[in-house]
């Protein structure tokens, strides 16, 4: 039975930092591609951050690039998101997903097969 499981979310002021952890069990980790992607209240959900199941390949929204940074530990089965100088708009849920590596390139949001049961993020003004 696979689980991913998300932590480190939170209520949080303007300009704080915070790390989301994502422990993944019941699949063979270093074969899949890792994401986060948020929703926020009245927005569809997106994919923010990818790694790829190997590790050195990342992508990430444009919004994001030099605050948010993502990594993973395959000795752990866990992928991270650090983020940094948070804003409040911000706020949203974050689900970390996996995508098997055959099933297509981690910069693509579709077949993302397995998912978090997410981890509520809120930024303060």
């Amino acid at each position: 039975q696979v689980q991913l499981v998300e932590s480190g979310g939170g209520l949080v002021q303007a300009g704080s930092s915070l790390r989301l952890s994502c422990a993944a069990s019941g699949l063979t980790f270093n074969a899949y591609h890792m994401g986060w992607f948020r929703q926020a209240p009245g927005k569809e959900r997106e994919l923010i951050a990818a790694i790829n199941y190997s590790g050195p390949y990342i992508y990430y929204v444009d919004s994001m690039k030099g605050r948010f940074t993502i990594s993973r530990d395959n000795a752990k089965n866990t992928v991270y998101l650090q983020m940094n100088s948070l804003k409040p708009e911000d706020t949203a849920v974050y689900y970390c997903a996996a995508k098997l590596w055959s099933s297509g390139s981690y910069l693509q949001p579709d077949k993302y097969g397995y998912w978090g049961q997410g981890t509520q993020v809120t930024v303060s003004s």
